[in-house]
């Protein structure tokens, strides 16, 4: 399957996987709607990453009341702080994208 990569939609799709549609769509609702798709992911990865964790550290039942409160704080707290965060940082670091500017930010 020879071809051009990374094309904004031109050609069939029909070797696009999944995968590749679902992300492309992803960042597409991002542009779209940054802070509420933020939310949903933080919300999303906060619970994946606690059931991990719950599994990990020997549980036999995963915890639902302890991962949705997880994922609620992802969603409440960890999505919109992350967001505004970058936003005042975009407005201190206005117009600057060297390689010191991003290892400040971080």
């Amino acid at each position: 399957m020879a071809g051009g990569t990374g094309g904004a939609g031109g050609g069939t799709g029909g070797g696009d996987s999944l995968a590749r549609r679902a992300w492309r769509q992803y960042l597409l609702q991002l542009q779209r709607h940054p802070l509420r798709t933020k939310m949903i992911t933080a919300g999303c990865l906060a619970g994946v990453s606690d059931s991990v964790a719950q599994k990990l550290s020997g549980y036999q039942k995963i915890e639902k009341r302890r991962l949705l409160l997880k994922m609620i704080f992802g969603f409440a707290y960890g999505g919109p702080f992350g967001h505004f965060l970058h936003k005042v940082l975009d407005y201190i670091f206005k117009g600057k994208k060297d390689t010191k500017t991003v290892a400040k930010k971080v």
